[in-house]
């Protein structure tokens, strides 16, 4: 594997950001046109309908951000100028063919300068429709593989998927392809197609029997979680993105093309400064949950380690993998960013973490209030979480339900609630579990390889870092993590 400068291959390169308005995307992008100002061109593909939409959701969940006050400073009154000639703005979507392009004369120019793609396009919600989260997350590679194959002096695509496309496995989890018809149960015929027929097949039957839009999103949700649990993954999210690495392995011919799998994605650790985050991501609602008071009970096992990684290293390591692999196929060039081999984090740190930084630092409530936070209930395996829940809210739906039939359903609005609020709970603990109670660890030796050949190949390793070891857990998320966090929700 052979190495040069970043920066010197970012130079007069021509870039195409998918998802463009997603938290890695943001990052990236404010990491080129900061480190290297004579990148060409970076076309940024926008879920719009039109360049005015596109250019809305620019200036007010991109460009507006705070993210980007380092390259402001930096580049003073000419910030607006240089971003008018470095970017355009692509209004489309990857679900769709040809990416969803319109205009043709833009269609034809992307075809014909672009040299890198990055797709960061992505449903991320775990519980999503099924058919939103097929078309995003499976047949939109289909569509941008198609459209890299049209592009004529492309030299790598980057895929940005999840190490999670593992399911709930154990071990040691290796940086290792999946394949079309591949389960993780044993279970034969996973086909795409036929996933595609069976959303098909669902819509036609709600739309026939009159469904609503409540009941039709519902249904979907549930199929996606079914479908997903068939083959062996636990919810649609991770289903739906190794679906989408199936199809690169199927569809990408001679492309090179490189797969990021990103572990538990968190706030950039150094650059452009510690700390930015967006959105209570993942881990950090129960660190907001907990410093407000509203957490008293966890389920999971402390023991178990969970593999974060700030995005900032992601960003680098995306950078880096675009430069080794620029117009050199490589059958399995996957790489786990993670830090569960090198800098292993568990649970019960995070427990700790949590209680020393709010004990010291306090969360204000609304009523001006330091709210005080001790430690919580710890529930290490599901049997006594079920006997908590049992005991705790059950036996209280059950009293409502026999109160609500002797005196003529007085309790009813009481007992709806309550059921709605177990029954939100018990989905969620469904969805989460198999990352409370995760038993496995990411091998990384495809990325310790790129790592050690960036060390030796000439790669500004001060600006492109990526390597775990460097941080010091309990300084991360004292001194720069949940500041961060806490930040965003106070604002």
């Amino acid at each position: 594997m052979e190495l040069g400068s970043v920066l010197h291959f970012l130079q007069d390169k021509t870039i195409l950001i998918t998802g463009a308005t997603g938290f890695l995307a943001k990052i990236l992008l404010e990491k080129i046109l900061r480190v290297q100002p004579n990148v060409k061109k970076l076309y940024l593909l926008l879920r719009a309908s039109d360049a005015k939409s596109a250019s809305h959701r620019f200036h007010n969940e991109i460009i507006g951000k705070d993210l980007f006050k380092c390259l402001k400073e930096k580049l003073g009154a000419n910030f607006t100028t240089f971003l008018s000639e470095k970017l355009t703005l692509v209004p489309g979507d990857i679900s769709l063919e040809d990416l969803g392009l319109e205009d043709s004369i833009l269609k034809e120019e992307i075809h014909n300068q672009i040299d890198v793609i990055v797709n960061l396009a992505a449903n991320t919600n775990f519980d999503e429709r099924y058919d939103i989260s097929l078309g995003l997350n499976t047949f939109g590679i289909k569509y941008i593989i198609n459209f890299a194959k049209k592009c004529n002096k492309l030299k790598v695509l980057v895929h940005v998927s999840t190490a999670y496309v593992c399911g709930e496995g154990e071990g040691l989890i290796l940086e290792k392809p999946y394949h079309l018809g591949h389960s993780l149960n044993g279970v034969n015929g996973l086909d795409v197609d036929i996933e595609e027929k069976v959303v098909r097949d669902k819509l036609c039957e709600l739309q026939q029997l009159g469904a609503t839009e409540d009941e039709i999103k519902m249904a979907m949700k549930n199929l996606g979680i079914s479908r997903a649990k068939l083959y062996g993954w636990p919810n649609t999210y991770v289903f739906t993105k190794a679906m989408g690495e199936m199809l690169v392995g199927q569809l990408k011919g001679n492309l090179s093309v490189v797969i990021i799998r990103p572990a538990i994605v968190t706030s950039t650790f150094k650059e452009p400064f510690p700390g930015w985050s967006e959105g209570v991501r993942t881990i950090d609602s129960l660190a907001v949950a907990y410093g407000k008071g509203k957490l008293t009970c966890f389920l999971g096992d402390l023991n178990a380690i969970v593999d974060v990684i700030p995005a900032d290293m992601v960003v680098n390591s995306i950078l880096v993998a675009i430069v080794a692999h620029a117009n050199h196929p490589n059958n399995d060039a996957i790489y786990h960013v993670g830090s569960s081999i090198r800098r292993p984090l568990m649970y019960s740190d995070l427990q700790e973490f949590g209680f020393r930084h709010f004990k010291a630092k306090p969360y204000i409530n609304k009523d001006g209030k330091p709210v005080k936070v001790g430690k919580v209930t710890v529930f290490s395996n599901m049997d006594s979480f079920s006997r908590f829940m049992f005991i705790r809210y059950l036996l209280m739906l059950k009293g409502l339900e026999i109160a609500n039939t002797a005196l003529c359903q007085y309790f009813k609005g009481t007992y709806l609630d309550l059921k709605r609020k177990i029954q939100i709970v018990m989905r969620l603990v469904d969805l989460y579990k198999p990352y409370l109670f995760f038993k496995g660890v990411f091998d990384d030796m495809n990325t310790e390889k790129l790592r050690m050949a960036a060390r030796q190949g000439g790669v500004e390793t001060d600006l492109f870092y990526f390597d775990p070891k460097v941080i010091k857990w309990d300084d991360y998320f004292l001194n720069i993590h949940l500041p961060g966090v806490v930040k965003y929700i106070l604002k």
